[in-house]
């Protein structure tokens, strides 16, 4: 089978390569003879990290010839269906859209966050051309709400969840090795890891943020890491955040793989996290967290486990983020009720059953 994947990947983020490693993780699994090109903004990169073909995004030529030639076009996974974080991004993705649609191709939006859509361009042309794919699979309610207002009605459309769900818990020695490259033992006491990112109100929001780790240092002597997820912005993000801090933390500057981060977030006691797939990691290493939101993307994901974020970077205080921290601490390290996410573990893996499915001509209603 012949894939093609498009999405934002080759960005040195550490979500988006971990939706692409658990998307191959499950395509693998189901699949013997797989042959995947990814459209990637670094193409040595992502053939280097995920083993796969690689085209650049821009070279709409080599990209329309792969198309030409596969089963399958993949889109997803991740938010590429929106127009609130670039307005050009949406026209892009829903061009390749198009080329597939051209050549008579079989079209998949995987796992997607759908939206928000503003205009009415890019209302029109969602429409048009969405409708017209032969799969969806969206990765919470939400995005089944935007489908809806949107007129996609069409395509058979799945509710599943973020691929990286899908995703292996991995062994905590790896992250365990990081630390104590870093003279850092579980000795040392109570591990709060952030993930940060820039973003709108960012100034405001890492002065709460700040005074907010620094408090809960003098309370609970625990020691703040700082765990970057795109390579090198989220360093300098946490870096200016440190710097605000009157106690000492953590910032690691390396650029780490999926495992990696992984392994490490599963070494912390609790996570609190701006970054979406921050937060999923956490979830997969069964370690608690907190979520700030800055889009639609995070509250869905916390909705989807029981969860509600603290605030958002517009108006969360440094009291919520130290209130809700300790109390977070104060509970069991396990969550409440895993079985949720569990059962998006499964329905992640469903993404790719579904896939082969579509290619087989076997999908089911």
């Amino acid at each position: 089978m012949k894939v093609v994947i498009s999405g934002y990947y080759g960005s040195k983020n550490g979500g988006d390569e971990a939706m692409l490693a658990a998307m191959l993780e499950v395509l693998r699994e189901e699949v013997v003879d797989l042959q995947v090109t990814v459209i990637s903004l670094n193409p040595d990169y992502t053939r280097r990290r995920h083993k796969v073909e690689a085209v650049p995004m821009p070279d709409i030529f080599s990209i329309i010839k792969k198309i030409r030639a596969a089963d399958l076009l993949i889109s997803g996974g991740g938010s590429l269906l929106q127009n609130v974080t670039s307005g050009r991004s949406l026209y892009y993705y829903l061009a390749i859209i198009f080329f597939a649609l051209i050549f008579g191709r079989k079209i998949m939006l995987y796992a997607q966050g759908i939206g928000p859509i503003r205009g009415a361009l890019a209302h029109k042309l969602m429409n048009l051309i969405v409708n017209r794919v032969d799969l969806i699979t969206v990765r919470d309610r939400g995005s089944l709400a935007e489908l809806s207002r949107l007129k996609i009605t069409r395509p058979k459309i799945f509710c599943t969840a973020d691929p990286v769900l899908a995703i292996k818990p991995v062994p905590l020695e790896i992250g365990e090795e990081i630390l104590a490259h870093h003279e850092i033992k579980k000795s040392d006491g109570k591990f709060i890891g952030v993930a940060v990112r820039h973003w709108i109100g960012w100034s405001r929001f890492q002065v709460e943020l700040a005074a907010a780790l620094d408090k809960l240092v003098e309370t609970t002597g625990a020691k703040i890491i700082f765990i970057p997820m795109k390579f090198p912005e989220d360093i300098r993000s946490a870096t200016t955040t440190a710097d605000l801090m009157k106690e000492n933390c953590i910032v690691f500057e390396e650029e780490f793989t999926t495992q990696e981060i992984l392994s490490l977030t599963g070494c912390m006691d609790l996570l609190i996290g701006v970054r979406l797939h921050a937060l999923i990691f956490a979830g997969v290493m069964n370690v608690p967290l907190l979520g700030i939101s800055y889009d639609p993307k995070i509250e869905r994901f916390l909705d989807s486990i029981g969860e509600k974020p603290i605030g958002s970077m517009a108006d969360v205080t440094a009291e919520k983020i130290f209130n809700a921290t300790l109390k977070k601490l104060s509970e069991q390290r396990e969550f409440h009720d895993d079985t949720l996410l569990k059962k998006l573990g499964e329905l992640a893996r469903l993404n790719a059953k579904l896939a082969v499915e579509l290619v087989e001509g076997k999908l089911h209603e």
